[in-house]
């Protein structure tokens, strides 16, 4: 009988006997593990029993059992302009020109459905944490993060919701239209009402938040000291997009005389409250100083060769003490969200830089341990005892899969790209591929039909 949807925190589950577990450090989970009251309390190695009776137990002998996928950076509202054809061939500037007017018609039923999407799909996907940089509101749109909050909730998710802004117009030399700009006493206050309201603290935290202006392009050098002087004041992460192309830097150098890491320390952001969008265009002394300041980099491969960006020095960035986790980045320049696919394409992407030595086991740290600690999430990404129980299964009886050999291996390479069970905090959130209670038919019928609105006008 198929277990139900939720574990009730009081039950102790044996997780037992998975075809092979990847932990995220060194222990040993051969024989599974045991979840209660939300937590992970025992990791057994190979031929261990639990030390009390178990409640239930879930026979994980068909299963890869690994820690939840952590995506370190999306924006959810764009899985509305998939796959555009005015902007399919465009790099980042004129894909952003061409996409903003657009955006800023988003209603709040689209936000939603839009969210809702793509939570489901990284829930799918092994997904159980997620970080989104929201930063358009447009007039109606004012509650956006709210609306964001309500999603998550109702999947049963975790998340780092990023109150997000756009401070700098083509008014006034910046990329955004005026129209979705905001002025700065706005967007302080409602990052202060959010933080208020929404911000938890501790290992098993639902909802975080963050404070996150767009982009050097995109907002003023006011803004940002601003936030960061409030994520010091209020404890909380800073988030934003940097050296993601050579066309910021160029602007960089421009409108502020500065190099981009210059300018972050400029900003007061060169510290680990600060993680950044894509981190691609560093010089070695750069790379060196983020590793000193701690400061985190969400590599987006996919994002980064669909508009031909660049490629990240992730083995450096990690070898200067750089954080380096993961991000599917917007689903118009992934045009997907799914986090084990990523983690895929970061193996391939990084290997193609420093050799086909890096192993795939890197590449499922970067998306399990490597994200957390961007996040700031100590109590998530890895099985030991005392972590969150939060965990993603997958099978390997597909037909891509028939005549592999290592199972960890096989999950990148061949391609693995939904997770059979999904667990967040002891509680099934995706059973049997399928995610209870969610009409996915429906959900994508009204979806499909507002994307094609937002884009038509």
């Amino acid at each position: 009988m198929p277990l139900p949807a939720t574990l009730p925190s009081a039950t102790r589950l044996w997780i037992r006997n998975p075809q092979a577990a990847f932990t995220a450090n060194s222990l040993d989970a051969s024989a599974g593990l045991v979840v209660s009251g939300g937590m992970i309390v025992e990791v057994l190695a190979a031929g261990q029993q639990p030390a009390e009776p178990c409640d239930g137990i879930f026979e994980a002998g068909s299963h890869v059992l690994l820690p939840g996928l952590i995506n370190t950076h999306h924006h959810f509202y764009q899985t509305l302009t998939r796959a555009w054809a005015p902007v399919a061939n465009a790099p980042l500037f004129p894909w952003l020109q061409n996409l903003y007017p657009v955006w800023a018609r988003l209603t709040p039923r689209d936000l939603e459905l839009a969210t809702t999407v793509a939570l489901a799909e990284l829930l799918l996907s092994g997904c159980t944490t997620a970080a989104d940089h929201h930063y358009l509101f447009p007039a109606g749109l004012e509650d956006a993060i709210d609306i964001q909050v309500q999603a998550v909730r109702r999947l049963g998710m975790r998340a780092t919701l990023t109150r997000g802004s756009m401070t700098l117009g083509t008014d006034d030399g910046g990329l955004p239209p005026q129209s979705t700009v905001q002025a700065p006493d706005v967007v302080l206050e409602d990052s202060e009402r959010l933080v208020g309201l929404y911000h938890e603290r501790g290992a098993d935290a639902v909802i975080q938040i963050a404070l996150a202006p767009c982009s050097p392009f995109s907002v003023t050098k006011e803004i940002m000291a601003e936030s960061a002087a409030l994520a010091e004041r209020l404890d909380v992460r800073l988030h934003t997009h940097l050296a993601e192309t050579l066309d910021e830097e160029d602007f960089c150098r421009q409108v502020f005389g500065l190099r981009t890491v210059d300018y972050l320390d400029s900003v007061g952001w060169l510290t680990d409250r600060t993680w950044l969008g894509h981190g691609i265009h560093f010089s070695d002394a750069e790379v060196a100083r983020l590793g000193a300041a701690g400061t985190a980099v969400a590599h987006c491969p996919t994002s980064n060769m669909r508009l031909a960006s660049g490629t990240a020095r992730v083995l450096e960035l990690e070898d200067a003490g750089v954080p380096v986790g993961l991000g599917v980045d917007g689903s118009a320049s992934n045009d997907a969200s799914n986090m084990v696919l990523e983690a895929r394409q970061a193996l391939y992407l990084q290997r193609l830089k420093y050799g086909a030595d890096v192993p795939v086991e890197r590449a499922l740290g970067w998306a399990t341990r490597g994200s957390a600690a961007v996040l700031g999430r100590s109590g998530l990404g890895q099985l030991a005892p005392g972590m969150q129980a939060d965990l993603a299964l997958f099978r390997l009886d597909d037909l891509r899969f028939s005549g592999s050999h290592d199972p960890i291996a096989a999950l990148l390479l061949c391609a693995a790209d939904r997770a059979d069970r999904v667990m967040v905090g002891g509680k099934w959130r995706v059973v049997d591929g399928q995610i209870p209670g969610l009409d996915i038919a429906s959900l994508a019928a009204e979806h499909s039909a507002a994307a094609r609105r937002l884009v038509n006008g």
